[in-house]
């Protein structure tokens, strides 16, 4: 069976994601912001939520129509064919987003696309209640300028959740933005990659599994394994793929941080991420750190800062951090903050920028790769 599926993303990792869809052979339709859109199988359901690495779910598309009134809401969601996937006994709560739309109420949406969906149900069942026990079908719309999009959710838990974060710092960075400032900060295995202020070890663990070729999702469960018109077989496949694709490499990881707590954590967390062997942990200053003969790129999530004290005291350390990290060039660093006056503050203007969302929050990866010494 053919699906258009629909993976969604964090804004500003559409191409990375795209071009991972295109490494599992599947034909991407199109990509708008914070999603891309791909033809795929059974078989891609479950390779794509095992595999994907900066993809926050997995999605069956199953249909797109114009709706600017209740009524063409209706009647649009009514057309899809529900029956195909949702059985009489089945679960299927419905969520959703508008943006730039005449449907704006997100409730009255909700409550239009469920009668829609019990309506299409009764008329292929036969009846009229639904005791909802059976599978869970999670069904999602997103309007976007009027165009309504339903779909059916087969990731469950979001895919940014691995399973070797089961604890975490005050300010985590979310693993598929960790994973992909790790794989645009270029890793070789010649080159040390060396997270200062590593917190719960999220970059350092990403960068890791990224040189390793530990698939993402290959320890975790999906909603999709219950869909019945999904062979278990697919996702048992899967996941003999992703184990058999791992591979020894000589890239190595150092993990520091100030504070010892967070030091034990990064161990605790690389140990069940399945990268304790690349990864060395230890208390040290960002201020610091030195390793004088050796190529290394510094990539890290400095703190931010929220209120006013904490904003005067980040600005200062990232005023120490840019008279530090310049003196050790010709490394390289990738530094992610939301401060947009950061160069300022750094000391030098940044090669590239890139933004990027960590969540909701709106970030800029500064990126410092030429060397500037003479």
């Amino acid at each position: 069976m053919k699906f258009q599926l629909v993976a969604t993303c964090l804004f500003g990792l559409e191409h990375l994601l795209g071009e991972e869809i295109d490494a599992l052979g599947y034909e991407r339709v199109n990509t708008i912001d914070g999603r891309v859109t791909f033809i795929g199988d059974e078989e891609a359901v479950a390779l794509s939520n095992v595999f994907l690495r900066y993809a926050e779910r997995v999605f069956i598309k199953l249909g797109s129509f114009r709706a600017e009134t209740f009524t063409e809401l209706f009647d649009g969601v009514y057309s899809l064919p529900w029956g195909d996937f949702i059985g009489k006994l089945d679960a299927f709560p419905v969520k959703g987003h508008s943006i730039k739309s005449a449907l704006f109420s997100i409730p009255d949406c909700q409550a239009i696309t469920k009668k829609a969906i019990v309506k299409k149900l009764s008329d292929k069942y036969g009846i009229s209640i639904f005791p909802e026990e059976g599978v869970k079908f999670q069904v999602e719309f997103f309007i976007l300028n009027n165009e309504a999009t339903l779909m059916i959710d087969t990731s469950g838990t979001p895919l940014h959740k691995r399973g070797y974060r089961r604890e975490s710092n005050a300010a985590p960075i979310r693993e598929t933005l960790a994973a992909a400032i790790a794989k645009i900060s270029r890793p070789r295995e010649d080159v040390l990659l060396w997270d200062p202020m590593c917190g719960s070890g999220t970059i350092a663990i990403e960068a890791a599994m990224l040189m390793k070729n530990i698939a993402p999702g290959a320890t975790r469960s999906f909603a999709a394994e219950k869909f019945p018109f999904i062979p278990k077989s697919v996702f048992k496949d899967a996941r003999e793929e992703a184990r058999e694709g791992v591979i020894k490499t000589d890239f190595r990881v150092n993990a520091s941080d100030i504070d010892p707590a967070c030091v034990e954590l990064t161990r605790h967390n690389a140990t069940l991420a399945g990268v304790s062997d690349i990864i060395t942990s230890f208390r040290k200053n960002a201020l610091d750190i030195s390793a004088p003969g050796t190529r290394a790129t510094i990539v890290t999530n400095p703190p931010y800062g929220e209120r006013l004290g904490e904003i005067r005291e980040v600005e200062e350390l990232y005023k120490k951090m840019g008279r530090h990290f310049r003196s050790l060039e010709p490394w390289q660093s990738y530094i992610i903050t939301s401060h947009k006056g950061f160069e300022a503050l750094y000391g030098r203007r940044a090669d590239k920028v890139r933004k990027l969302y960590n969540g909701m929050l709106p970030c800029y990866l500064y990126q410092f790769f030429k060397n500037q010494k003479k």
